[in-house]
């Protein structure tokens, strides 16, 4: 293979600056309001996955990973394997391997992939997380998320997202 060929790039375009700065914007705010209410209410709104989930929210909006049903439905799902296999097995590496797999099958059954909610299982198991874990910050964050892709999304082009809710 010549090596002109392999030095040249496949990656698609970079998207326009307009779009960019809405998606900088989406992610402040979503981020910010999480951050915001864990301030003033005492309760933890934020999670690192929720980050990740702002990258496809925003960055990429017509992504199946990025729908509402995934957001929301692949970080509930995913944390609540953490929560089962935390209370059955333990914190073992290997139960997190265990909780990850069972994560992805259940997410894909389900039709609620989403790749940011696959790190859960890890942090339940790490934290020792409770059960109240599993609604705030993983419904209530996720929601957050959805809210403002809905809106911020919309704003940059009319009845774009969600391309589906159920």
């Amino acid at each position: 293979m010549p090596l002109a060929r392999l030095l040249k790039s496949a990656a698609p375009p970079a998207p326009s600056w307009r779009f960019t700065i809405l998606s900088l914007l989406g992610a402040v705010l979503a981020i910010g309001a999480a951050g915001w209410l864990s301030r003033v209410s005492g309760a933890p709104w934020l999670m690192a996955s929720l980050g990740a989930s702002c990258v496809l929210a925003f960055g990429l909006p017509d992504s199946p990973l990025a729908q509402p049903r995934n957001i929301v439905g692949g970080h509930l799902l995913a944390t609540l394997v953490g929560l089962l296999v935390l209370h059955t097995l333990g914190d073992a590496w290997w139960a997190g391997a265990i909780a990850v797999g069972l994560a992805l099958a259940l997410m894909q059954q389900t039709r609620t992939l989403h790749a940011p909610a696959g790190a859960n299982p890890l942090v339940v198991l790490a934290s020792h997380a409770p059960l109240s874990f599993l609604f705030t910050p993983v419904l209530t964050g996720s929601l957050i998320v959805v809210l403002v892709a809905w809106g911020l999304n919309n704003a940059r082009s009319r009845n774009s997202y969600p391309r589906y809710w159920l």
